[in-house]
């Protein structure tokens, strides 16, 4: 273990970059050589290094790019532009709260009570979680700064008004296999469908795995195959290559699809053969020429902003945006903030825009009553060798080790999932997701945003500390997924959303917490946090004894 440490005080230390639980994908480069704290280049910050203590080295941004702020010392901080975004979406609702968050000077270990007392905040009222939501993305829009031609600094919303670069030219595969009529999941080796899928969807809920309505929505897509192929939309998926995205699953169902990535030729070469495979169409952007259209195919998002959102503003038919990007470290907030911009600009171009996102299960969410009751009974449950032997740990660790999830009776309870490894900045892209998706819903608009579950991919078993936290998981009730069941279940909520819709909510935390397939964490007997370290020296011991 020799970047890692595990502390008694209920965290995991790693010093290696740490991973999402979907896994990593790009969608702008990462300077050859740079370190894994190094933010992305070009057109996000050029030759600018985040380090460990969250500060971003300025070098000579480009015209285009997204940069964090200035701070008072004349560096770039992506602590302080955190802070300062976490203050502002509480001050109307938690003056309090808004105090703390600025004055908190260990932001990167601080920040898990800021981000827990943002959701505790927005439970007062629809209103205050919407004000919460409207007054975050205000914030990040105008502290982010959007660097000119002459080096002269803007505000986030400078993309949304900008011209285009450049047009960009477009390659259309069309594959040649037989769409799938009927949804399975592969799932252990097999591939469920009719009463098999039925029968893993009730065992997942009755051992809490994933909420009823998850189940609920899967069964309604399995009787409605004809929904499958999305007929008449055109779904957008930014970050193509991604692990747990879902597009081979949507080509598989025969679904109309522009996909978005870099212009890497590895991540074109598997992307292409499956759409070639597939029953769908795949449109993505490509260089113009003579070459294998891997070699030409991909873009940079960040580039051009406003290029990209008045090329998908030509698309004909209801469009689904869907966001499956994602980044290390600084270059995460950056990446959420690009695509915000992009966000509010095809909106503002068309009326026919959906938003797809998928939701980290390693945050802070409000969840139902019977979410804690279930815990409450496994809490109450547990056999007399847990019990036993949960009293030393929890002395021992001043309370953060196996402590019970939930007060009893908790309605809503919070769940509070964060995990200290991924980081601020991690969390603030992923609330950036969630407080778009808040807006959009309040707006009118279509949104599908599901709760993901754990997900075994590569990026995330690079990491040491993470993969042994997911080896011994199963022992506290948590399952993880393979990436295959993952997006497949994923892809089949996103068309339940885009055909059925779903239930009007009283509160934004109810929208998020339907239909969420979290793996367990919001069930379980403990806390989450409390008992990962615990299954990850669990799962540090069975890959010694050849067991994992």
């Amino acid at each position: 273990m020799a970047a890692t440490k595990i502390r008694m005080d209920g965290s995991l230390l790693d010093r290696r970059v740490h991973h999402g639980p979907f896994g990593q994908n790009l969608l702008f480069r990462t300077k050859r050589g740079a370190s894994s704290r190094t933010c992305p280049a070009p057109a996000v910050v050029e030759a600018a290094q985040v380090r460990h203590d969250g500060l971003v080295m300025s070098g000579s941004e480009r015209s285009g790019a997204v940069a964090f702020p200035i701070s008072g010392d004349g560096r770039r901080s992506t602590s302080a532009l955190g802070r300062a975004v976490v203050a502002d979406a509480l001050r109307q609702v938690d003056a309090v709260g808004a105090g703390a968050a600025e004055r908190d000077t260990g932001w990167r270990t601080g920040y898990l009570t800021h981000f827990r007392g943002l959701i505790e905040a927005g439970l007062g009222s629809r209103q205050a979680a919407v004000s919460e939501a409207r007054d975050g993305l205000a914030s990040l829009h105008r502290r982010m700064r959007v660097i000119g031609p002459d080096g002269e600094e803007a505000g986030l919303d400078a993309l949304v008004s900008a011209p285009a670069h450049g047009g960009l030219a477009a390659a259309t595969v069309t594959g040649t296999g037989q769409a799938e009529r009927e949804l399975s999941v592969p799932y252990r080796g097999e591939r469920l469908s009719g009463d098999a899928l039925a029968r893993r969807l009730e065992a997942w809920v009755s051992a809490g795995v994933i909420e009823p309505s998850c189940a609920d929505a899967v069964r309604a897509v399995a009787a409605q195959p004809g929904w499958l192929s999305l007929p008449g939309r055109t779904v957008v998926v930014l970050g193509a290559g991604a692990e747990v995205g879902p597009l081979p699953v949507l080509l598989s169902w025969g679904v109309r699809v522009i996909g978005l990535d870099l212009p890497r030729p590895a991540i074109w070469e598997r992307v292409l053969a499956e759409a070639r495979r597939s029953a769908g169409t795949l449109t993505v952007p490509a260089a113009a020429g003579d070459a294998d259209l891997a070699q030409r195919a991909g873009v940079d998002l960040t580039e051009d902003i406003p290029g990209v959102a008045d090329w998908l503003a030509a698309v004909e038919g209801p469009l689904v945006l869907g966001n499956y990007v994602y980044a290390d470290g600084g270059a995460n907030v950056l990446l959420a903030s690009a695509v915000d911009a992009l966000t509010v600009r095809l909106a503002g171009a068309r009326g026919d825009v959906a938003l797809a996102f998928l939701a980290t299960p390693t945050d802070v969410f409000a969840v139902p009553a019977d979410a804690v009751a279930q815990s409450a009974r496994a809490y109450a449950g547990r056999s007399p060798v847990a019990k036993v032997g949960g009293w030393p740990l929890r002395t021992l660790s001043g309370g953060r080790l196996l402590c019970r999830a939930y007060p009893p009776g908790a309605d809503p309870g919070i769940c509070d999932s964060l995990i200290p490894q991924q980081g601020p900045n991690y969390a603030l892209a992923k609330r950036v997701h969630r407080w778009r998706a808040t807006l959009a819903r309040e707006s009118g608009m279509t949104v599908s945003m599901n709760v993901a579950p754990p997900t075994r991919t590569r990026s995330v078993l690079k990491n040491r500390a993470l993969a042994a936290a997911y080896v011994g998981a199963p022992r506290f009730g948590v399952e993880v997924f393979e990436p295959a069941t993952t997006k497949t279940l994923m892809a089949a909520l996103l068309v339940h959303d885009l055909c059925a819709g779903g239930p009007a909510q009283a509160h934004p935390w109810q929208d998020e917490a339907h239909a969420a397939a979290h793996g367990g964490l919001w069930r379980i007997a403990y806390a989450p946090r409390s008992a990962l370290t615990l299954a990850a020296l669990m799962g540090y011991r069975a890959a010694r004894n050849g067991s994992a």
